[in-house]
């Protein structure tokens, strides 16, 4: 599968923009939430594992999930339930941890049949949805450490994974918050970080988005406000899709304000 190599080549990016930080550095707290490095790197190496115990382990991966279920039901924040599981591995040897485990992750999968089906903690999925997740969840938390350390992510046109993730997650994003899907999704044209030219929908002067494929892709994974992203948005359906927009699953989540999340650099 293609989206292996995406995932490894994503991973190995947040990896080299954190190879010389200082540990202590690890700790500061970025635009997510609060999030330090340090916690998106422990969200990371945990969801790595799940993702890869459901396809090798099924039953080792009821057992996490059944664990994180009963931290949630305690009311435990998605950030916190993963000390009980990290068990105190933190700062540069988490870093370490984190990489070893994306590498298996991605060694797993390369052997896996793409249509093989397997288990999450939402709806099952297949193993090339899995793996294509796992980037997107790895590009999407690169954000906060680029951001917070100043540097800018040269760009791939491997962000076409996440960009499918957003086309297909536009029912998705409606019937999630309990909403109306619309009838027809807006047409959308993007601009590849290569300049090759994405289109998908019917054509529709009146409901489209349009711009560049980053700024769709931070749009639906809300890592950045659509307002702060360059995309030309038209139509009252395009409008509430991108206002809205949720790749990822669980409860609905609401993107940045605008201006809220930017490069310190």
């Amino acid at each position: 599968m293609q989206q292996v190599d995406d995932f490894r080549a994503e991973a190995a990016a947040l990896a080299n923009l954190l190879a010389d930080v200082p540990e202590a550095q690890l700790f500061e707290p970025t635009q997510f939430k609060g999030w330090t490095i340090d916690d998106v790197l422990g969200h990371l190496h945990m969801f790595d594992f799940a993702a890869e115990q459901a396809l090798v382990d099924p039953d080792g991966f009821q057992v996490f999930l059944t664990d994180l279920m009963a931290e949630f039901a305690k009311g435990t924040s998605i950030r916190d339930a993963q000390y009980p599981w990290l068990d105190g591995l933190k700062g540069r040897a988490l870093f370490d941890a984190w990489q070893t485990g994306s590498g298996k992750l991605a060694d797993a999968y390369a052997g896996a049949d793409p249509k093989a089906r397997v288990r999450w903690v939402g709806p099952e999925m297949s193993a090339r949805s899995s793996i294509t997740a796992r980037q997107m969840e790895t590009w999407a938390h690169g954000h906060e450490v680029f951001d917070l350390l100043g540097k800018e992510r040269v760009e791939a046109d491997r962000i076409s994974n996440i960009v499918y993730l957003g086309i297909n997650t536009f029912g998705w994003t409606f019937a999630n918050r309990k909403l109306p899907v619309p009838d027809q999704m807006p047409e959308v044209h993007l601009t590849a970080p290569s300049g090759a030219l994405w289109s998908f929908g019917e054509p529709q002067e009146n409901n489209r988005v349009e711009g560049p494929a980053v700024g769709f892709a931070q749009t639906v994974t809300q890592t950045r406000n659509v307002a702060d992203t360059g995309l030309r948005v038209t139509g009252n359906v395009a409008e509430q899709w991108m206002a809205l927009a949720q790749c990822f699953a669980g409860s609905p989540e609401d993107p940045p304000a605008p201006g809220a999340r930017f490069s310190t650099a």
